[in-house]
């Protein structure tokens, strides 16, 4: 370029993009144009005219008004795409703190927290993937009102956890709330014990303990039965930042952060207003002394960034927290635990998502209006599943039905959620999410099984050291689309965006069926050939399924 134009634009962008019309477009003649006053078109001519692309591209064609048609060459197309789904160290690794699923403790997980979890899950995955240290922390719920109402509710009861006395948590949390709205005695005793609690009362700790262990005990089954990265380990609650909330608050206070407004602490970021267009509040401690939720997530934020030793702190939280993140990101800021000013230049990003709806496009309920509990939901959908694969896979075994049914119940249940725009709502449909045909989990699933059965239909294995020759369009367009992998990795991970890696497989499926269909494997004309589609099959199959792990998804060998 610099012998086209001149040294000075030796480093200038050349804007590739991925192109209909060849295998990459570049555009950087339009802008060039403009700095030099000459016509595009010339400026792109005077480009390709000037480019040694020997070895790298077998074309380089001026298209309209000044666009860079590149088409790859076969050879090195081939090379490169035999490295398989693997990503090059590119950036730096970072140590990413990610927060999902956090549900509340003494309440079963319902279908509200599966986007969290499948979302914030399928990050992780590809954020390790890429050679980021991830530190997984499921802010669960476990302090406040609620559990005084629960701990007088156990005690007056008799109830025994630890004897297993909660078959049913939403049962025990609505049999309290109802003593709580009902009886004013009842509704006293409950805010005292919550009294008990924060000043460490034994008996109260101890009811507590007992409720936070039954809870973590559901969780971990629910998290098993999904199939998700988060343990016990990674549970960090409310009550594990309650001891760092009056230094967080005097800190805040030390670097003139806070004023006294009717009483309470607050905290007022630049440029959020209230419905009135006056100044919104961040309270960081209530006018009777207490803390909210306000301070918890500052003294979050301060300790993932300072103790943690955090980069980059990824909250995939619903969108309706949208302001109360980003109010507390900018206090972050003005504190200096976030932004350039932090000592790590620690950075958070709130990944924002939509609702689950059902089929009048309300919020996703039981018949009855009632919430659904997430392990209903996970069991109808293999129970579900169980009856297409049953139809469609005569020639397993019971067991292996059984298995499959699970990978693909689960897994259509998960790539239902992740393969939509996070940011937007999406209607739950059991019949398009197990279906065999679309963007579905089945059809990716399907696809990487069908592949297997090639080589275990001919008895034959991936060729060593066979050679890949793109003679054909559907070969050259499979081997583009395997070579798209880590682009759409990396960007799934700089956009926090799952869905753009399900839109990849699904492309990447697309392209061997028509390669399928158009190129003879087990029958092809020579064995050289016939390697050659042996060895792209096999690509294929181990990219759909290193994807489709990605996203915390199972790939049978068959279905």
């Amino acid at each position: 370029m610099a012998a086209a134009l001149g040294p000075e634009f030796a480093d200038a962008d050349p804007v590739l993009r991925p192109s209909q019309h060849a295998d990459f477009q570049a555009n950087a003649a339009m802008a060039l144009a403009k700095k030099l006053g000459r016509p595009p078109r010339d400026v792109a001519t005077a480009i390709a005219d000037a480019l040694d692309v020997s070895g790298v591209a077998s074309s380089v064609e001026v298209a309209g008004p000044g666009f860079l048609n590149i088409t790859l060459d076969d050879g090195l197309l081939a090379s490169l795409v035999v490295a398989g789904p693997v990503v090059d160290a590119g950036v730096a690794p970072e140590t990413v703190v990610v927060d999902y699923s956090s549900p509340n403790a003494a309440k079963e997980m319902h279908v509200g927290h599966l986007r969290s979890t499948v979302i914030g899950d399928s990050l992780v995955r590809v954020l390790e993937f890429l050679g980021h240290r991830v530190i997984r922390q499921n802010h669960l719920g476990d302090w406040g009102t609620q559990f005084g109402m629960l701990i007088e509710h156990l005690a007056e009861s008799g109830i025994d956890p630890a004897a297993g006395g909660i078959g049913d948590l939403d049962v025990l949390y609505r049999e309290a709330k109802h003593r709580f709205d009902s009886d004013p005695a009842f509704a006293d005793a409950a805010r005292q014990r919550v009294v008990l609690l924060q000043s460490g009362d034994e008996e109260t700790l101890a009811l507590w303990h007992q409720l936070i262990e039954e809870s973590e005990r559901h969780f971990e089954e629910v998290y098993t039965q999904l199939g998700v990265k988060l343990t016990r380990d990674d549970i960090r609650g409310e009550s594990f930042y309650n001891p760092l909330l009056e230094s967080t608050v005097e800190e805040l206070e030390a670097k003139g952060l806070t004023v006294v407004d009717e009483g309470a602490l607050c905290i007022y970021p630049p440029g959020f207003v209230g419905r009135d267009g006056s100044p919104f509040p961040l309270m960081v401690r209530k006018r009777d002394g207490g803390f909210g939720y306000d301070a918890t997530d500052l003294a979050g934020v301060r300790f993932r960034a300072r103790d943690l030793a955090g980069q980059r702190l990824v909250y995939v939280v619903d969108a309706r927290q949208s302001q109360h993140f980003a109010m507390v990101f900018a206090a972050s800021e003005m504190a200096g635990w976030l932004g350039a000013g932090s000592g790590s230049a620690a950075r958070a990003e709130h990944v924002a998502f939509g609702m689950v709806l059902g089929p009048d496009n309300r919020p996703f309920k039981t018949r009855e209006g009632g919430t659904i509990r997430l392990r209903d939901l996970l069991n109808e959908a293999v129970e579900r599943a169980g009856v297409v694969v049953a139809d469609k896979s005569s020639d397993l075994s019971a067991s292996e039905q059984s298995a499959v049914a699970r990978a693909v119940g689960i897994g259509a249940v998960k790539y239902a959620d992740l393969a939509n725009d996070r940011v937007k709502d999406y209607v739950f449909d059991w019949d398009r999410m197990l279906s065999f045909e679309g963007n579905t989990a089945p059809y990716l699933q399907y696809a990487h099984a069908r592949i297997r059965s090639i080589f275990r239909r001919g008895g034959v294995a991936v060729p060593s050291g066979a050679r890949v020759v793109l003679a054909e369009p559907a070969e050259r367009a499979l081997a583009m689309a395997l070579l798209a992998f880590e682009p759409a990795v990396r960007l799934t991970a700089d956009k926090l965006e799952p869905h753009r890696l399900c839109t990849y497989l699904f492309d990447l499926a697309s392209a061997f069926t028509t390669f399928y269909e158009h190129c003879p494997v087990l029958r092809a004309e020579s064995p050289e050939v016939r390697d050659s589609r042996l060895v792209l099959c096999d690509l294929t199959a181990r990219t759909l399924s290193v994807g489709l792990g990605l996203l915390g998804i199972e790939a049978p060998e068959r279905m």
